[in-house]
């Protein structure tokens, strides 16, 4: 038995996302690539490995682990790179995108030796965050003018064009490439290769994955390039749990629950995007509001439906614990860090790492 509180990653979970994407690599010619600020928890890169062609990264960290751990192709991305940085990033990457026109000059002949690309913001997106869209108002995130990009491309050979965001709507994102195509044609036409980011649902349930591949497929074809795709959270849905016990009960006009994670620690994006986890089953004549073990008032994981009443010592599932969650796990309150552990194909469970309060202390000083 493993204590709880640990994260659960089941490799058949993964198997059916990985599957989907190498049928969409396959029919339209794309290339995919592993989103490690999504997921970076190397221990089942071996056995994503097949499916994939490499990864993509926001941090000379993350470049790093991409081409050390998963190996293949590694692209390297950052909003900003440093001087002290950049040579070390250059060494671990076979692509360096670039955030900005400024960037790319400052380093144009540290970069020389390697292929370049430029990111693009076409000033449209999926997001329904403005926390998370990258076509804000006064957006940091990628050059716009097509004229200023046209006076650089004897330096860049591709583009990084990230703006869909849990973009489960083919529709929509059929329409928005279209958007891309007509005011970055002429740019387009004199790239060799073209990254599309991430945030693309491509993975979920009843997703038209036969209309999604032709359609990158035509685009490949129109302007020859090459397509990349950069599915984070499409590549982890549905995979992993962070297994909780049931500390105490109490009722306070509701009925609460404290497990021993919290959402803080644990759980950031679900605290930072205002959503509740979820659980499974969430039905029953038992409705309790699961709260973690941290000081914060707001410490919540969402209130579900059990189907029997909850003790102390009772275990709580929660979903989904996988994208945008295990890189975002933290100290705070000095929680116990969730050990992970991996469920594998046979049902067997392998406890992978754990943490110990050396890790806690040496996180600091």
């Amino acid at each position: 038995m493993i204590q709880t509180p640990y994260y659960l990653i089941d490799k058949a979970g993964l198997l059916r996302n990985l599957e989907k994407i190498a049928y969409v690599r396959e029919r339209s010619g794309a290339k995919a690539l592993l989103a490690l600020k999504c997921f970076a928890t190397w221990c089942v890169f071996d056995f994503m490995r097949d499916y994939m062609d490499g990864t993509t990264s926001s941090s000379l960290n993350e470049v790093r682990l991409g081409q050390e751990r998963f190996g293949k192709e590694t692209h390297a991305y950052s909003v900003a790179y440093a001087d002290y940085e950049i040579d070390e990033v250059i060494s671990h990457a076979d692509k360096i995108i670039f955030n900005s026109i400024s960037q790319l000059e400052r380093f144009a002949d540290r970069s020389a030796g390697i292929v370049r690309g430029l990111r693009l913001n076409p000033q449209i997106s999926s997001s329904g965050f403005d926390l998370a869209d990258p076509a804000r108002p006064f957006s940091r995130l990628g050059e716009w003018d097509v004229e200023k990009v046209a006076g650089v491309m004897d330096r860049v050979s591709g583009f990084m064009i990230h703006n869909n965001c849990e973009n489960a709507d083919f529709a929509l994102f059929d329409r928005m490439l279209g958007d891309i195509e007509q005011k970055f044609g002429a740019l387009l036409q004199r790239a060799e290769w073209v990254s599309l980011g991430g945030g693309i649902h491509f993975t979920g349930e009843d997703y038209p994955l036969d209309r999604f591949a032709d359609r990158l497929k035509a685009f490949s074809q129109t302007h020859g390039v090459q397509v990349y795709l950069e599915p984070g959270e499409a590549t982890v849905t549905h995979s992993t749990t962070l297994e909780t016990t049931v500390l105490d009960t109490l009722f306070n006009g509701k009925n609460l629950a404290v497990v021993d994670a919290s959402i803080e620690a644990h759980m950031l994006d679900l605290l930072i995007y205002r959503e509740s986890a979820r659980v499974r089953p969430n039905e029953g004549p038992h409705r309790y509001m699961v709260c973690g073990k941290s000081c914060l008032a707001g410490d919540i994981f969402g209130e579900f439906d059990f189907p029997e009443a909850l003790n102390i010592g009772d275990r709580v599932s929660i979903q989904d614990a996988a994208g945008y969650t295990m890189v975002k796990k933290n100290w705070f309150n000095g929680v116990k860090m969730p050990a992970i552990a991996v469920k594998e194909l046979d049902g067997a469970i392998t406890p992978v790492r754990e943490f110990t309060y050396l890790d806690y202390e040496q996180s600091l000083s």
